[in-house]
């Protein structure tokens, strides 16, 4: 069995790429530090003779052997990297430095997932691989965009000057099951307000767009990159190009969940984009891949998953 090293592996995106590997006849590593991924996720792996749970926080370097390596150790969401700042940085930049030093050494492949919020609030829309983006460089989100963006440099640095065989796929918004209920996504939020029945909170007018990818579509996207050539270093863009407004967004939720809750608006934060939508051209000229699950199935199985969860 092929050991593969998934830092990050007790999150959201983690616990499924997990999964989908062990179901392929992997045996797999999981590397977590646990500030934002969860047990829970993992627990049903646990005792499995081909998965292995190590502690760990990627800032500081991990002497291990593997085949190939994951690397998707950052908090995602806002609330979370936001909390401690400079960690999230340090997260995306040093743990890009660790990983790619120990596929280096091991000369194995190495993924770093990266993020559409490389393009911070675009102005080409949709976002396509060759824009360089329109980032604030020193707003509240900038540990996040711009410790991501470094990350890139990163990889790219070590596979033109030490040839170490590098994939970066930039994730657009994704959604699905074992999302954290507070982690300020807008899944999430919308979902578990309306099932507690509190008022949905749009920020902005709710004609802010983004395009959302079920999480099983995604980690398809990501076995895919990963097992294309050597020469497809990416980076390539993962999301779903059908854009949905906040506020449809909102109507859809609460329809599914047939709530009675209310909407209400609230500021935009700061340096928040306005519109978010992959062009996914090379995605499916390079690796045949594009998303199959409609929003409408995808929410709907998001729902069933908290309602489970938070037992409502």
């Amino acid at each position: 069995m092929r050991e593969i090293l998934v830092t990050g592996g007790s999150g959201f995106l983690g616990s499924h790429l997990c999964d989908a590997l062990l179901e392929r006849g992997g045996s797999v590593l999981c590397v977590d530090n646990f500030f934002t991924g969860q047990r829970n996720n993992i627990k049903h792996l646990l005792g499995r003779t081909d998965f292995e749970l190590m502690r760990h926080d990627v800032v500081d370097p991990l002497n291990v052997e593997v085949e190939q390596i994951f690397n998707l150790a950052c908090p995602a969401s806002p609330v979370h990297y936001q909390f401690d700042p400079v960690q999230t940085t340090k997260t995306s930049v040093l743990g890009a430095i660790n990983m790619l030093d120990l596929a280096r050494r091991l000369d194995v492949p190495v993924l770093q997932a990266s993020t559409s919020e490389v393009y911070g609030d675009p102005r080409v829309h949709p976002q396509s691989e060759d824009y360089w983006g329109r980032v604030n460089p020193i707003g509240p989100r900038s540990c996040y965009d711009e410790g991501k963006r470094c990350a890139e440099t990163l990889f790219f640095d070590y596979h033109r000057e030490h040839s170490v065989k590098i994939k970066v796929m930039r994730i657009f918004n994704t959604y699905g099951p074992r999302m954290h209920p507070n982690d300020g996504r807008v899944v999430s939020n919308f979902v578990v307000q309306a099932l507690q029945g509190d008022p949905i909170t749009i920020y902005g007018d709710g004609n802010q767009t983004r395009s959302f990818c079920y999480v099983d579509d995604l980690i398809g996207g990501m076995l895919a990159l990963m097992d294309s050539a050597d020469g497809t270093t990416g980076p390539v863009n993962f999301g779903n190009p059908n854009e949905c407004s906040m506020l449809e967004l909102a109507e859809r939720v609460l329809s599914l969940v047939d709530s009675k809750s209310e909407i209400v608006f609230k500021p935009l934060p700061q340096d928040d984009p306005i519109q978010r939508c992959p062009d996914i051209t090379i995605a499916k000229r390079d690796l045949d891949w594009a998303p199959k699950v409609n929003l409408e199935d995808g929410l709907g199985e998001t729902v069933s998953w908290f309602r489970h969860t938070l037992d409502i």
